[in-house]
This record gives structure tokens, sequence and C-alpha cells, in this order.
């Protein structure tokens, strides 16, 4: 049994990493347009032609930190060594040097770039760390709770603090009121990677079974058939829950017409998703969690859906609504990333090749692939349904935003459900694929 102290530090590294991350989906396309002055059209190319790069760079720090061998483990050290340079590439992204429109897209472009290769970096070793600290299926479900209920006070400071922390420090300047918020935030998230760093310990359950060739691991990770079930649902997961989230904003200011409510709103929805992900254990303990997270992907689907019968002047029941979606979709996400981790398992159990750091990179970039779809899906469909910055948009528009808050991500958990019902790795499976894994390793 891990302790509670321990599993609190490993939960201060996704507060960190969510500085950044809420940050991207809540704020940064809205940074872009309406602040630095680049098109929503621009803005959703980049933000996928930059996922092309995750393609290589995942995978690659993936096989790198498995085969990282120091006095701390193989993940811890990335924690230390990663978190200023993260820091402070955070910061660059969020400024706005004064160039033209083709230079604003350069640097945004770059900037961007280089802040997704820095959370590639500390975040895929921070991930892989949570399956080095128990075999325990039932303490994974725990610790990933932990981990999310920080994760999303992570979430909940950004969401709460972003925009009254601009209005502070920019007084009046919007473009520096960023900037100096995302450098506190930075400062702080620094800070928690290293009290995670301090407070965590790695076991080492992979013996001496391993690949040192990067074709062999390939090769075992791609005969891990629920991997793969895992990595397209991701896809689908982060592209409908990045649209929907990114479209928030929009969705409050110009449909529902309350600009002035917007940190209310984005603060409830995190607020529901802290409490989504504090009783994810309760729900694992009484439902297999196969079962589990496919019921919540369809109840998720269907708050969707109810949403999207609701008139722009009803701004209480559109908050209740969302508050309940972010509910619902975030009390499966400690279940989706235990089965990472049981996924670790299996890998090995059926091809004698543990790739912990492997399993992890590729489907955070998956992850990170839907992400990026989401996100270029949010720009394109903005400029297709006509979105003009800070102005009255028209009744096309208006339909638009809705359908990309409401239908769209709706679908997308409709395609998770579907795709996760090929996911066999239940609880009886995974206890005996832990035990056969132990016999192995005591020789019996």
């Amino acid at each position: 049994m891990l302790s509670i102290r321990e599993k609190v530090a490993y939960g201060l590294g996704d507060t960190a990493s969510n500085i950044v991350f809420q940050t991207v989906m809540l704020f940064l396309t809205f940074f872009y347009t309406d602040i630095f002055g680049i098109s929503a059209a621009f803005v959703g190319t980049m933000f996928l032609a930059v996922r092309i790069m995750d393609a290589v760079t995942d995978p690659l720090m993936g096989y790198l930190a498995d085969r990282t061998h120091t006095r701390w483990g193989r993940y811890r050290p990335y924690l230390l060594w990663c978190a200023l340079p993260f820091a402070a590439i955070s910061v660059l992204a969020f400024t706005t040097p004064d160039f033209n429109e083709s230079g604003k897209e350069i640097y945004a472009l770059v900037t961007y770039a280089l802040l997704m290769l820095a959370y590639t970096a500390i975040n895929i070793p921070y991930c892989a760390l949570g399956a080095a600290l128990t075999t325990n299926p039932a303490e994974r479900v725990s610790v990933q709770s932990y981990r999310f209920v920080f994760a999303m006070l992570g979430g909940l400071m950004v969401s709460s603090l972003t925009l009254p922390l601009v209005d502070f420090f920019g007084n009046g300047d919007k473009a520096k009121g960023y900037q100096l918020t995302i450098l506190a935030m930075s400062i702080l998230g620094t800070i928690m990677f290293l009290l995670c760093f301090a407070g965590t310990k790695e076991r080492d359950f992979s013996k001496d079974e391993g690949s040192d060739n990067m074709k062999a691991a390939a090769k075992a990770l791609w005969a891990n058939d629920q991997w793969r079930v895992l990595s397209l649902a991701a896809i689908f997961l982060l592209t409908g829950l990045v649209l929907k989230s990114t479209l928030a904003i929009y969705y409050v200011k110009y449909f529902l017409g309350r600009e002035d409510m917007i940190s209310l709103f984005v603060t409830s929805g995190v607020i529901g998703n802290i409490v989504g992900v504090a009783l994810a254990k309760k729900l694992a303990d009484k439902i297999c969690k196969v079962k589990a997270y496919i019921g919540l992907q369809l109840i998720a689907a269907v708050l969707c859906l109810l949403a999207w019968f609701v008139p722009g002047e009803q701004y209480l029941l559109a908050l209740v609504l969302y508050i309940a979606w972010n509910f619902t979709i975030n009390m499966g996400t400690p279940l989706l990333w235990a089965k990472m981790a049981d996924t670790v398992d299996y890998g090995q159990f059926k091809t004698g090749v543990r790739t912990t750091g492997l399993v992890y990179s590729s489907v955070i970039f998956f992850i990170k692939l839907g992400l990026a779809i989401g996100g270029a899906l949010a720009g394109w469909l903005l400029a297709a349904y006509g979105y003009e910055a800070d102005t009255v948009q028209s009744q096309k528009t208006l339909d638009g935003i809705l359908l990309c808050f409401t239908l769209y991500p709706a679908l997308a958990s409709i395609a998770v459900a579907f795709v996760m019902r090929r996911y066999t790795l239940d609880t009886q499976m995974v206890t005996q694929i832990n035990t056969a894994l132990k016999q192995k390793h005591s020789g019996t």
C-alpha cells in the first residue's frame, strides 16, 4: 500500500502539468484570436501541424525514459531536469511581440511547438512513473484518483484565477496580463514538479525483461492489442473534450451573451471535474472499471445532447449541464489511466517485453493528437461558421458555436464507448496477469 503522502506528492506533478494543459484547452485559442490577433483558421492548422512532430518525439521520449538509469530511477529525474525549461517556454508562448501578421504566425508556431516539446519531455516520464509506483490494480485506481484530483485543482486555479489575474497584472493591457499571469503560474508549477520528484519513489517491476532495440520494442508494442484499443479511444475522447472545452468561452460570451460569467462558468466546470475524479475510486470498487467507463461516456453524450436544446437566455440550465458533463467525463479519467498501467502488464505477459515508457508515450501521443484535432476543429469550424473576433456574431455563427459545443462532442463520446467495447482487461483478468508475472519473477 502506498502512503497518502506519496500519492499526494505524485498528484502535485499533474497540478503543475495542468497549469499548462488546462490553459491550452481553455484559453490558448482565445488568446491567439482575440489577444494576439491571429486568424482562427491559422490557429487550427497550427495545432494540428505541431502534432506531426509528436509522432516522432513522443515514442522517442518513452523509449529514452525506459532506458534511463540514474540513482533516482528512470522517470523521476525528468521532473528535476525539465521543470525550469518547461516554465520558461510556457511564458514565451504567452508573450506577444509586436510583429506583423506573418511574424506573429511564425512566432506562435515556434513557441507552441517548443511548448509541446517541453511538455513531452516532462509529462511522458511523469505519467510512466505512475506505473512504477505499484502493481496493485486497486491502488492504481487510487493513485490515479489522487493524481487527477490534484490535476483538476490545477485546472481550477487556471479557470478561476486566469482572467482576474490578467486584469490585475495587465491593468488594461491584456497581452501583458496574460504574460505575467503565466509567469506566476509557471513558477508555482516548477515548485510542484520538484515536490513530486522529492516525494515519490520508483519500484522496478521490470526485472530483466525489456529490449534495448527500438525495433523490437515497437514490435512488442504493436502486438499489444489492448494498447491499440486505448490509443484509438484516446483520440476520440480528447477530440470531443477539447472541442467542447475550447468552445466554452465562445459559447458563454456569444451564444449565452454573458461575457461577465465566463470565469464562473469554466470554474464551475472544473469543480465538477474534481468531484468526478474524486469519486472514481468508489465507482471502480463497485462496478467493473471497463463497464463503468463505457457507461460514463454514454451519459456524457446524453448531457451534451440535452445542452443542444437549451435556449440562449437559460444561463443557469446551461451551467448545470456543463457541470454535470464535466463531472461525468472526468470520473472516467482515473479509470482510463489505470487501464494504461494494466496494459503495460498485459504487454509484458503477452510478449515478455515490458515497455512502460513506450506504452505511455504512445498513448499520450494519441491523447495529444486528439488535443490537436479538437483544437484544430475548433479553429476551422469557427472560421467556417463566419466567426469574427470580439464583435456581434451572425445567427449562422451562433448556431455553429452551439453545434460545436453540444452535438459534435456527443458524437465523440459515443465513438469512445463503441471502441472500448473491445477492451478486455477487466479486474479478474488483470489480477490473473499480475499473479502470473509475480510467479515468473519469483521463479515459482
